[in-house]
This record gives structure tokens, C-alpha cells and sequence, in this order.
């Protein structure tokens, strides 16, 4: 396809997003693929589900900013059955879209289809959640999965007053992990960051595991599900927890935190006497910040999915006018083919007694919040 000459006004917003990867630094390399900026170029994004409010707000944030910048789109969700998501793709790419960008449903399940993608001319930014074990995903945008980590275990340390991992003489206290999807490439650096923080209070005995599921495989929750998260901390609860209390449990994600909840309750937690334990959270969703608010899940972890909107448009628009994006990891995120040029944006914890924050950044509004 010829080139397009600029954007003209209408695009400007996708120029001012570009803005925003000014201080990172440019990948190496130029584009394999042959640039199409022409008028009113196709954008695919294919979402992993509808299930979680946080998915359908990633598809509408792209889908509007994309739209702003000049560009139509092609939304489609997978509804977390990966022979939609790959007939997606494959139908995306027979229709001839610009540009593929893919949250996948299972990261190491679309090597042929981005092959045939590949062949086309059609570049891939992976969304959030690193596409494995293929060459043909040219940027990666997302948050640091690692801090998010981090931060839910940070969080789980300052709340029960722990203090430093060498100090032996204070209360010691029962705590249960989660992750996230087995399939999943964001569970791990999730997982690695957490571990991270924690691993030293197992070993000086301030924090022990009733369960002894304490390596990642024991913990993974299938597609970020709720429902299965209530079942296994129903069976933690019954199987370890006697006369003992949980005093603290590991959650990656909000629908996995508001299951958890719901086998706690079950199981007499949530009263003045046997109070909820410490319980984490990602991604800030309503359902969860309410939850906050009324002094059940503790604390989550905020993803403002309009700015990783505004990134990958930035990216999209700078791989259709070949122009290398800007990016701020060259080195963290290998796919086991490559290593992918990323940016990572960083997140925010928010507990009670700072939701305001989401109202401040216009993110929900005050009355949506009561």
C-alpha cells in the first residue's frame, strides 16, 4: 500500500501519546515490514475475554484512541477459549489489518497463526501478556509484572508489621499463595517478584505456608478464575486450618481475591471475632475497590489501562509510519525465541486510604465508588 502523507489534526492525539515514551530508548533495529499508514488503515486487537471488566476497558481505551489517531479497528474477544481467539487472528489477518494487537489467552498457543501473520506483512505488538515461543511479535506493552509483585507482597509485610526479615522476636503470623494462569507469562514475574519479598520471612519462620504449597505450580489459578480460586482456598481452609487463622493471603488479581473472599466467609471470617485476613489484589476493578472501601479484600494493585492504551497506540502508529518506538527494556523479556522490545509502565497500590486516587485521575467516578 503507498504511504500516507502526515496525520492531519485528528491525529495529533497519537503524536501526544507518543510523547509519553520520551524518556525511553529506541529499539534496535528497523522494521521487517513494508509500512501502511494509509487512510483509514485497520487495527486488530484481539482481547482474551469479556468476563473481566479490566479486559473489555483495555479493548474500548485502544479501540477509541486508535480511532482518534486516524485508524480503524477490528475488536474481538476471545471469550478465554483459545480456538476463538486464534480464528480471530486468522480471519484479522485474510481481511488484511495494518497491525495485530494481541492480549493472548494462552501465550505460547499462537505460534502458527502469527507465523502466517508474519508472512503477510503484519506486524504484532503483544498486549499485557507476552506472546512465547515465536519470533514474529515485533514490542511488547505492558506494566512491570515483577513490581506488581512487589507490591502485594510489600503490602502483606507493612500490614502485619513484620519489620525486617532478620528480626525473629516479633509474632509470627499463616499465610496462603496464589498466582495466576499457568499459561499465562505475566504469572511468573508476578510470582518471581512476590517471592522476592516473602521468601526471607519463610525462612526466618515469621511467615509460614499451613498448606506447604509454596512453589508457583501449586498455586496457579486457570484463566485468573475466581470460582476456581474459591474452591482451592475452600479446600486450604478445611485441610490446614483447625483451630488456626489465615492471617494474610497472596492474591495476584482481583477476581481471584473476591473468590477467596467467598470461601473466608463461608468459613466464618468477615466478623469482629475472626476478622478477614490481609488480602491482596490487581487491577483496581470496581467490584474490588468497593470491597476495599467496605474493609474486606485489603489492597490492589492499579493499572491505569488508558496510558498502556495510549502506549501501544504510540507504538502502533510509530511501527505503521517505520519509525522505530520508543521502548525502556531491552533485556527483561525473553519469549524463548527473543527478546522482545518492551514498555513497561509502573503501578500503583491502592488500599483504603487511597481510592481517592482513582478518583482524582478520573479513572471511576465518586458516585460509582459509594
Amino acid at each position: 500500500m503507498p504511504i500516507r502523507t502526515r496525520l492531519t489534526a485528528a491525529v495529533a492525539t497519537a503524536v501526544l501519546l507518543g510523547s509519553l515514551t520520551a524518556c525511553g530508548q529506541e529499539a534496535k533495529g528497523g522494521s521487517r515490514y513494508k509500512p501502511d499508514t494509509g487512510k483509514g488503515a485497520t487495527i486488530g486487537l484481539a482481547m482474551p475475554t469479556k468476563s473481566s471488566e479490566r479486559w473489555i476497558a483495555d479493548g474500548e481505551n485502544m479501540a477509541k484512541q486508535f480511532q482518534k489517531a486516524g485508524y480503524r479497528t477490528d475488536l474481538q474477544y476471545g471469550d478465554d477459549k483459545v480456538e476463538n481467539q486464534i480464528a480471530q487472528l486468522e480471519n484479522m489477518i485474510t481481511k488484511g489489518r495494518s497491525l495485530l494487537v494481541v492480549a493472548a489467552i494462552d501465550g505460547s498457543a499462537l505460534t502458527d497463526v502469527l507465523g502466517r501473520a508474519h508472512d503477510a506483512g503484519i506486524p504484532v505488538i503483544s498486549y499485557d501478556r507476552l506472546i512465547l515461543g515465536t519470533e514474529n511479535v515485533d514490542y511488547y506493552a505492558s506494566f512491570d509484572n515483577e513490581r506488581v509483585g512487589r507490591l502485594e507482597a510489600q503490602y502483606i509485610v507493612e500490614k502485619l508489621k513484620l519489620g525486617k526479615p532478620d528480626d525473629t522476636s516479633g509474632d509470627t503470623y499463616n499465610i496462603e499463595l496464589f498466582a495466576g494462569s499457568p499459561d499465562d507469562n505475566n504469572t511468573k514475574y508476578f510470582w518471581s517478584g512476590a517471592m522476592k519479598v516473602l521468601q526471607p520471612y519463610f525462612k526466618s519462620g515469621r511467615l509460614t505456608v499451613r498448606s506447604r504449597q509454596t512453589k508457583m505450580n501449586q498455586a496457579t489459578t486457570l484463566r485468573w478464575d475466581g470460582g476456581t480460586a474459591q474452591k482451592r482456598m475452600d479446600d486450604l481452609i478445611s485441610k490446614n486450618y483447625g483451630t488456626q487463622k489465615v492471617d494474610a493471603v497472596l492474591s495476584p488479581y482481583d477476581g481471584i481475591s473476591l473468590g477467596i473472599i467467598s470461601a473466608l466467609k463461608s468459613a466464618g471470617y468477615g466478623s469482629k471475632s475472626r476478622p478477614l485476613p490481609v488480602i491482596t489484589g490487581q487491577d483496581a476493578e470496581l467490584a474490588s475497590v468497593k470491597s476495599i472501601i467496605r474493609g474486606e479484600q485489603t489492597q490492589t494493585v492499579f493499572k491505569d489501562t488508558r496510558k498502556l492504551a495510549a502506549q501501544t497506540v504510540a507504538m502502533g502508529d510509530a511501527v505503521l509510519h517505520d519509525r522505530k518506538p520508543k521502548v525502556n527494556d531491552t533485556t527483561g523479556y525473553h519469549n524463548g525465541k527473543k527478546i522482545v522490545p518492551s514498555y513497561l509502565l509502573d503501578p500503583v497500590s491502592i488500599d483504603k486510604k487511597n481510592t481517592h486516587l482513582l478518583v482524582d485521575e478520573g479513572y471511576f467516578t465518586a458516585g460509582q465508588l459509594k
